[in-house]
């Protein structure tokens, strides 16, 4: 069995031999049990080499996380050498958190203070989840100054559709941070907007995807109306723009957006950024009744930034 192997289950970790857990005596040196005795096994292997860790104990499945955040408390100081580390992608990501503290935490370090006692953000962004477009690194976002939530397709699920992960961040962004502004940030050749465009009017699934990005159907349905004709390429791209105006208009489902927006206390935001060029479309949703053509809907402040 190789170091570092993730069975399907259980799990591996390492302790080492000169540090049994109190709790493990009587049960085999340096072995770790996670959860009820009784419906686990243990089995502490020997490994090679000069690393400071001596045994790996490979624990059966289990639901006790509680067992897991025990070991972590017992190794947070610990400093093993990594095995491999020239394959470790953590040694990069640890380079770049020692540059983040130091130019965040070291250089500014009143302002770190201050965001520890509190955040204040003006933005809550909501954007997808794809590695590409990541908001904080494309808009430059600063700490403290957005408050994110990111899923597939950058999707907001009407107030009727009940609790998710958006929902749940959108109550706390808006009723307690009270954040001036929502942005709704698409962006090009979106995966999660093609599995939108590629379903049956009739489909149902098993997938999570497809039952996610369903939410989006009228976005679909306006698209498939606007731009039926075109290439399915083009049909996609129509459609990552048409999916963030109808997330907009979902975002006013929610009483206390819409309470807050007719106040004048919260705006509405959209964004497009594509990548293919490196542009980035802004506009805002306007809101109230007796607009022209009798709708309660507009577009203002659109600008594009190339």
């Amino acid at each position: 069995m190789a170091s570092g192997v993730l069975h399907r289950a259980g799990s591996l970790c390492l302790r080492p031999a000169a540090e049994p857990a109190a709790a493990d005596s009587g049960r085999g040196h340096g072995a770790v049990m996670i959860g009820d005795s009784r419906t686990q096994r243990a089995a502490a292997l020997r490994l090679g080499g000069s690393s400071r860790r001596e045994l790996l104990s490979v624990t059966m499945a289990s639901r006790d996380h509680t067992g897991l955040t025990r070991q972590l408390l017992d190794f947070q100081h610990d400093t093993m050498d990594e095995v491999g580390a020239e394959h470790d992608p953590f040694v990069d990501l640890k380079a770049r958190f020692l540059d983040f503290k130091h130019r965040n935490c070291v250089e500014n370090f009143s302002n770190y203070q201050s965001l520890a006692q509190q955040q204040t953000p003006k933005f809550m962004v909501i954007a997808c989840a794809d590695s590409r477009v990541c908001p904080t690194a494309v808009l430059g976002f600063q700490p403290g100054e957005a408050f994110t939530v990111r899923n597939v397709a950058n999707l907001v699920p009407p107030y009727e559709h009940g609790g998710s992960e958006t929902s749940a961040a959108l109550e706390f962004a808006v009723n307690t941070l009270q954040v001036e502004n929502v942005l709704v940030v698409g962006h090009s050749r979106c995966g999660g907007i093609q599995a939108l465009m590629s379903m049956k009017d009739d489909s149902t699934s098993g997938s999570f995807i497809k039952n996610w990005v369903s939410i989006g159907k009228s976005a679909r349905l306006s698209t498939k109306a606007a731009a039926g004709n075109l290439s399915f390429d083009m049909q996609c791209k129509h459609c990552e723009k048409e999916s963030i105006n109808s997330s907009l208009l979902n975002l006013l489902t929610y009483p206390w957006i819409e309470k807050r927006v007719n106040e004048g206390t919260l705006n509405l935001h959209g964004g497009y950024y594509n990548f293919i060029d490196c542009t980035f479309e802004k506009w805002t949703l306007l809101y109230r009744e007796g607009l022209e053509g009798g709708s309660k809907y507009a577009i203002k402040n659109r600008s594009t930034w190339s």
